[in-house]
């Protein structure tokens, strides 16, 4: 018993050495030698320790500047980064997070196999994302430990297989076939970013016909967008708590000594947020260098022709400039969405004012705009994106009233489907131990069902959702070269005409 009591208690219970055993375990089934293995096993370890310092930096900076919007705004500002609730989730519920996402992704692979739903979700970060959030919505219940991770492995492997269905048609639309799929949690914000450019950019144009400024494309460095981002916020709060609450208040919060010391403060510990979320993402990819070879490995001899389901960026190189384009349509969505929290929404709901982070609205918006833009062209980019932009802004709003003691976390989770999944996950939580377990099989049994009848019903007959507006471009290509063909005969009949009109050699005057 008291080895098996440091097993669990000692070595299991930590995230960090629990993750690099279930590495290596994969590396060993994909027949990997020794030294590989022991090195893949360590590094993945090394990552979540990584992970975890770089958690204390990103805590360290947005403590004040939750106190700072406190001050200026009296609402509790929340800057949603899913790297930063998940560092903190993890010290209270990281074994059980290690848990939920081995039996979720086992849980997926089962389901995977033995239905139409051929999609193994390789997105490593994502899926600790959401056993992560899973996990603290069902805590929140205080179920028996061997029932929170049983229920958190059926509705992580469900969603799992689920989302990268429903949104396959428009990914097609993107990349031209089916080899690829979306395997990232901002789902709900590509669809109806896809869904809208559809029904709104049938004759608009393809944003890859417009020139994007060569200054703006330092933009898509995300440690570069994420300090300005920080340091913007932290100069405009540091000033408008200046200007509300006066010096003896908003100085102390920065443990200032004059104004010019409180704002470089203030900038300094937006550069410093930069920082922790460059060290928690160098983590996270050390991490997934290890984990996502070994799972896709298993995941080839177990699911034969299953599609990847693989991170946001695979779809950027198809549409550049609608990455950029959708990050600043994104990003007005955000702000528009901050203005209506912090003076209509959050009064009146008492919804905690969630600020518009740019790495969310980078990689979310970004994709957003290749969405909309496969389906509506400039108009479906900028109308899809925008959307995308409101939905991360309000989705975690409410997703902090299920979060319980992290709804305090000055940060929450940031992308569109860790909100709407998380709101109904907790709220079917709150009927009690037995009901709440019965409507969360009821969810996943649902989920799958639409799963499975939108694959074969739209994504096996080949449903194309841009079809109107690809038709539409085929007619302006058709248009533009026949005008082109006539264009070129009329100037061969004229060059016609003028040769016929010339005088022969040795008449004329």
């Amino acid at each position: 018993m008291q080895v098996i009591n440091f097993l669990v208690n000692q070595v299991l219970s930590v995230p960090a050495y629990l993750v690099g055993l279930i590495t290596a375990v994969g590396l060993i089934a994909m027949g990997k030698k020794s030294g590989q293995v022991v090195g893949g096993a360590l590094k993945a370890t090394l990552g979540f320790l990584i992970l975890g310092a770089g958690a204390g930096v990103v805590v360290a900076s947005l403590t004040p500047l939750g106190e700072l919007i406190l001050k200026a705004t009296g609402a509790q500002g929340v800057v949603p980064t899913n790297e930063a609730i998940v560092s903190i989730a993890a010290a209270q519920f990281g074994a059980q997070v290690a848990w939920v996402m081995i039996g979720g992704f086992l849980v997926s692979l089962i389901i995977a196999r033995f239905t139409p739903l051929k999609y193994v979700f390789l997105t490593g970060h994502h899926m600790f994302f959401m056993a992560t959030m899973l996990t603290v919505v069902l805590s929140v219940a205080q179920p028996p430990a061997a029932l929170l991770v049983a229920c958190g492995s059926v509705m992580l492997g469900t969603i799992m297989v689920v989302l990268p269905a429903f949104s396959q048609p428009f990914t097609r639309r993107v990349t031209g076939h089916d080899k690829l799929a979306m395997g990232h949690f901002g789902t709900l914000g590509y669809i109806a970013a896809g869904a809208i450019g559809a029904a709104t950019g049938e004759r608009s144009k393809s944003t890859e016909d417009v020139a994007v400024p060569e200054s703006l494309r330092f933009l898509r460095d995300s440690m570069v967008a994420t300090a300005l981002s920080m340091v913007l916020f932290y100069v405009v709060f540091c000033s408008w708590a200046w200007a509300k609450v006066g010096s003896t208040v908003a100085f102390p919060i920065l443990k200032a000594t004059d104004g010019g010391d409180f704002l470089m403060k203030g900038l300094a510990q937006g550069l410093q947020f930069g920082i922790g979320v460059s060290i928690i993402l160098y983590g996270v990819r050390t991490i997934l260098a290890e984990l996502v070879p070994a799972f896709e490995g298993i995941s080839r001899k177990v699911v034969p022709g299953a599609v990847p389901a693989l991170d946001c960026p695979i779809v950027y190189p198809f549409a550049p400039n609608a990455v950029l384009v959708g990050f600043v349509s994104s990003f007005a969505g955000g702000l528009v969405s901050f203005a209506l929290l912090a003076w209509v929404f959050g009064p009146a709901w008492g919804l905690a004012l969630i600020l518009p982070g740019m790495v969310p609205h980078f990689f979310t918006g970004g994709t957003a705009g290749v969405f909309g833009n496969a389906t509506g062209g400039r108009r479906g980019a900028v109308l899809g994106a925008f959307v995308n932009g409101v939905l991360i802004s309000f989705l975690p709003a409410f997703l902090l009233g299920v979060l319980g003691t992290l709804g305090f976390a000055n940060t929450t989770f940031g992308d569109a489907d860790f909100g709407w999944y998380g709101i109904v996950i907790g709220n079917v939580v709150r009927l009690g131990p037995i009901a709440g377990t019965a409507g969360l099989l009821v969810v996943a049994a649902l989920l799958l069902a639409a799963g499975c009848w939108f694959q074969l019903r739209y994504v096996a007959t080949g449903w194309d959702p841009g079809a109107r507006h690809v038709a539409w471009i085929e007619e302006q290509k058709k248009a533009a070269k026949q005008a082109r063909q006539a264009a070129k005969e009329a100037a061969a009949a004229t060059a016609t005409t003028a040769t016929a009109t010339e005088p022969a050699p040795g008449k004329g005057a």
